[in-house]
């Protein structure tokens, strides 16, 4: 039988590991001197995670996904062919216990580009929120009115029509008070702030047209019988009794026109001027009150 050649003491044995990934990703690493904190810090990856690559114990890894795209992300982080080294990952963990037991058909994206968990969170809510807002649009703009509100839109009264462009609204009509004296009289009309606007005689025929903007005007004079009062051009009642004083009688046009119209005077009937002589009284006005009849067959009263 031929001698079996010895081999040579000293030769170099050839490294069945230096084909696997994780044995290319760790000599790319160490020729550019990179630690392996390095290339967690370049691919955001866990380092321990990394470490198990570089093993190639992918049995340590969640999934062959994870382990798929972890060895992408670190071959581009060392400059190696990225593609190539995903297949030798792929082929590597097919016949590992890794592979029997995968429950994942999917690669992740790059672990540096996946979004944050925040991110993620607030793109859900958002979808959330826009489906809600559909769902609740679609259902009142579909959903046919209901009797009663068809009948409260119905009962709705019309809107007022606006005046047209350029036509200028009507103003307030303003009542002018007037007092004008049918004989002489002195009167003084003030207003609430005790503003005088006409203090003195007015002679028989003379006119006073109350301001328009007299606030709450008010009359005093002694002879109410002696002024003709009209509002728009209309008489008024008598302000008061025949040559009864008067004061603090309000003589604003709302308060004329709330009273009474005068009474037509019979010209036969004589005026209460001539039937009772003239007794001042200050203060507020006393009403009038009439003589009393003589009984029947009793002696007339003498001065």
């Amino acid at each position: 039988m031929a001698e079996q050649p010895e081999l040579e003491t000293g030769a170099a044995v050839p490294d069945v590991q230096s084909s696997t990934p994780g044995a290319k990703l760790r000599a790319a690493r160490e020729a550019q001197g990179l630690s392996m904190q390095d290339v967690a810090t370049r691919t955001r990856i866990a380092q321990r995670q990394l470490e198990a690559i570089e093993r190639d114990d992918y049995s340590a890894l969640p999934g062959i996904p994870y382990a798929v795209g972890f060895a992408r992300a670190y071959a581009r982080a060392v400059g190696l062919d990225e593609v190539e080294i995903a297949a030798d990952v792929r082929n590597a963990v097919h016949g590992s216990q890794l592979g029997a037991n995968r429950y994942e058909s999917f690669e992740p994206a790059d672990p540096a580009r996946v979004p944050s968990r925040v991110l993620a969170w607030t793109a859900a809510a958002i979808v959330i929120i826009l489906v809600a807002g559909f769902t609740i649009w679609r259902t009142q703009f579909l959903t046919p009115p209901t009797g009663q509100e068809i009948a409260a839109h119905q009962a709705k009264p019309a809107a007022a029509p606006k005046p047209a462009a350029g036509v200028r609204a009507a103003a307030p009509v303003v009542q002018t008070v007037v007092f004008t004296a049918n004989d002489d009289v002195w009167l003084r009309i003030y207003d609430e702030a005790g503003e005088r606007l006409k203090d003195g005689l007015m002679k028989k025929g003379e006119s006073f047209t109350l301001p328009a903007n007299a606030r709450n005007p008010m009359i005093l004079t002694g002879r109410p019988q002696a002024l003709t009062v009209s509002v728009g051009g209309k008489p008024v009642a008598p302000l008061g009794a025949p040559d009864r004083t008067i004061s603090d009688v309000p003589v604003s046009a709302a308060a004329l026109l709330a009273r009474a119209a005068p009474a037509a005077v019979s010209p036969t009937t004589p005026s209460a001027a001539q039937t009772h002589p003239a007794q001042p009284v200050t203060g507020s006005v006393a009403p009038a009150v009439p003589a009393a009849a003589p009984a029947p067959g009793s002696p007339p009263a003498t001065e």
